[in-house]
């Protein structure tokens, strides 16, 4: 399943797991998301191993150094030992969506739908910040 020769940095992503899709590998590629040592590179762009590629995913970087060149996508467990995870550590997320919504404002979970006064008071507290 590994090979040795230069591949294609588009297809390697896609081959280990950072994109669902190999066409969402090219669109990012293709929009200056991924960088390969450093420089922005086309899908094309031929990777070796010890060549070190960084993806921007939304709010995120991934940053990988290229162990194993890998032509089909594998597993995760064997997607795991083609690379060297550099990436910084993710930002700590929040279990409670309304909270990011509306920092003051937090209703007890599992007290079902807002009622006209709860989405009163939540628009209210929406006005003034």
């Amino acid at each position: 399943m590994s090979i040795t020769s230069p591949l294609r940095v588009d297809r390697w992503l896609w081959a280990v797991r950072v994109f669902k899709t190999r066409s969402q590998a090219n669109e990012a590629c293709t929009k200056g998301r991924v960088r390969v040592n450093g420089e922005i590179c086309k899908p094309a762009t031929k990777i070796k191993p010890g060549d070190r590629v960084e993806a921007r995913r939304k709010d995120r970087v991934i940053i990988y150094e290229v162990v194993e060149t890998l032509e089909k996508r594998v597993g995760a467990a064997l997607a795991a030992n083609a690379i060297v995870d550099l990436s910084p550590p993710a930002p700590p997320r929040t279990l409670d969506p309304m909270v990011d919504i509306l920092p003051g404002f937090v209703r007890d979970r599992g007290t079902g739908r807002p009622t006209k006064r709860d989405r009163r008071q939540m628009e209210k507290h929406r006005r003034r910040e």
